[in-house]
C-alpha cells in the first residue's frame, strides 16, 4: 500500500508532537528535581563535613575566670572583615556561623601575652583552688562579664561590640565558652543501630516466607489471599505502622525487658513489620524468574524439594533478595513518620537500645519543626542521607554483578 506525502507528512508531525510531550512532561520531572538538589546542596552544603558527622548535638557550656587585668597590646596581621581586635586583652573575636547555620562569636587569635593565656575554671575546684585551664582557639563565646558586672557582653551583639564593651573593662569576673553542638553522630548510630536490627529480624522471616509461598505452600485460595493482603500492605501509609508500634511494639518491649517508652528495640520491630512486604514480594519475584527446568533437572537427578531450593534455586535467586534488601535499608534510612511514634524524636548523643533516640530522618523533621525551623542543617543532612542511599545502590550492584557470576 502506497502511502502519499501528505499522509506521511500528517504522521510525521504528529508522532513529533506527541514526542514533543513526552519530552516536555519528563523536562518538567527532571526539571524539579534539578531544582530540589541545587537548593539542597546550596543551602546545606556548607555545613556538611566530618565535624557535623563525629559531633555531638548538644552544647557544652564551661564558665572561666581570667586571672590577669587587662593591658594594651597590638596586633600586626591584617582583619578580616568579620574579626575584630581588642587591644586591651590582645584577643580576636570572629563572627561565624555553627554547624546548625547559627550566628556565634569564636576567639581566632590570643596573643602570647595576652591574659586569656591565663584562666581557670569556675566549674573545677580542687584543694589549691579553681583548675587552671587553656582556651582553644576557636571556642565560641556565648557571655563575658567584666569589672564586678559593670559590664557584660553577650554572643548575640555580635563580635564587633562584645569587643568594644571588652575594651570598656580592667577584669573579666567570668566568660562562658560553649563547646560547640550540632553534630548529628547520635542520630547517625541510632540510623545504623536500626538498620542493623530491623534488617536481623525482617530479613530471615521475609525471605523465608517468600520461599514457603512460592516453592511449597499449594496454589490455592489461602495462598491466593496471602499474596494479596501481603501486597495491600505494600501500600499501608508508614504513619498506621507507627501508631501500631506505639500501641504494640512499646509495651511489648516495655514488659519484655523493662524499658520505658519507645525505644530503638521497638523502632526495630514497627520498621521490620514495614519491611516484611517489601522483602517478601522482592524474593518472591527472584524466585519466579529461576527457570522450572533447573527444579526439574535437580530433582531428577535425586536432590529433594529442600535440597533443590536452599542449593540450587536460592542461591541463583540471591541478588534478586540483595535487590530488596537494598530497598529496605533505604527505606529504613529515609522513614520518619513511623519512628516518631514508635522510637521518639529526642536527639541523643549518648544512644542506647532501651532509649529514645532519633534517626537522620526523624533528625530532620526535628529541625524543621518550631516557630524557626533550620534549613541549612536539614538540607546538610538532606545530603548526607542521598550519599549514603548512592552508595547503597553502587554497593548493591557490585555485589549483584559478583554474585551473579559465581551462581550462573
Amino acid at each position: 500500500m502506497i502511502i502519499s506525502d501528505r499522509k506521511l507528512k500528517a504522521r510525521r508531525r504528529k508522532d513529533n508532537s506527541v514526542k514533543g510531550i513526552i519530552l516536555s512532561f519528563s523536562s518538567v520531572g527532571l526539571l524539579v528535581f534539578a531544582s530540589i538538589l541545587i537548593y539542597i546542596f546550596k543551602t546545606g552544603g556548607g555545613l556538611v563535613g566530618y565535624d557535623l558527622l563525629i559531633s555531638d548535638y548538644q552544647d557544652f557550656n564551661t564558665d572561666v575566670i581570667v586571672n590577669e587585668v587587662s593591658g594594651d597590646f597590638t596586633y600586626s596581621s591584617t582583619l578580616d572583615d568579620d574579626e575584630y581586635y581588642s587591644n586591651k586583652w590582645d584577643v580576636v573575636l570572629t563572627d561565624t556561623k555553627d554547624r546548625e547555620g547559627k550566628d556565634i562569636v569564636v576567639i581566632s587569635y590570643i596573643g602570647e601575652n595576652s591574659p586569656l593565656r591565663d584562666v581557670s575554671d569556675l566549674n573545677s575546684i580542687v584543694d589549691s583552688g579553681f583548675v587552671r585551664v587553656n582556651i582553644p582557639i576557636n571556642s565560641s563565646v556565648d557571655s563575658i562579664i567584666l569589672d564586678d558586672y559593670d559590664f557584660i557582653a553577650f554572643s548575640k551583639f555580635g563580635a564587633e561590640t562584645m569587643v568594644d564593651i571588652m575594651n570598656m573593662g580592667t577584669s573579666i569576673d567570668s566568660m562562658t565558652l560553649v563547646k560547640e553542638g550540632g553534630g548529628i553522630r547520635g542520630s547517625l548510630i541510632t540510623t545504623l543501630y536500626l538498620i542493623g536490627l530491623t534488617l536481623v529480624i525482617a530479613v530471615p522471616i521475609g525471605v523465608f516466607s517468600a520461599i514457603y509461598i512460592n516453592e511449597y505452600a499449594r496454589k490455592n485460595k489461602l495462598t491466593k489471599y496471602m499474596k494479596t493482603m501481603i501486597d495491600m500492605l505494600t501500600g499501608v501509609p508508614s504513619i498506621i505502622f507507627g501508631l501500631m508500634g506505639a500501641a504494640i511494639f512499646i509495651p511489648f518491649v516495655n514488659g519484655t525487658i523493662g524499658t520505658s517508652g519507645g525505644s530503638i528495640i521497638s523502632g526495630a520491630l514497627t520498621m521490620a513489620v514495614i519491611l516484611l512486604p517489601v522483602i517478601i514480594k522482592s524474593t518472591e519475584e527472584a524466585l519466579k524468574v529461576i527457570p522450572f527446568d533447573i527444579r526439574t533437572a535437580s530433582l531428577s537427578l535425586g536432590a529433594n524439594q529442600t535440597q533443590t531450593t536452599f542449593k540450587v534455586i536460592l542461591p541463583s535467586a540471591i541478588p534478586g533478595i540483595m535487590t530488596g534488601i537494598l530497598l529496605g535499608i533505604g527505606r529504613i534510612i529515609g522513614e520518619s513518620a513511623a519512628l516518631i511514634y514508635a522510637i521518639g524524636a529526642s536527639i541523643k548523643d549518648k544512644v542506647i537500645l532501651k532509649e529514645r533516640s532519633t534517626t537522620l530522618a526523624v533528625h530532620i523533621w526535628t529541625a524543621m519543626s518550631g516557630d524557626r525551623p533550620n534549613f541549612e542543617l536539614a538540607s546538610a543532612i538532606s545530603i548526607i542521607i542521598l550519599g549514603a542511599v548512592i552508595i547503597l545502590n553502587i554497593i548493591a550492584k557490585i555485589l549483584v554483578k559478583r554474585v551473579s557470576k559465581v551462581s550462573y
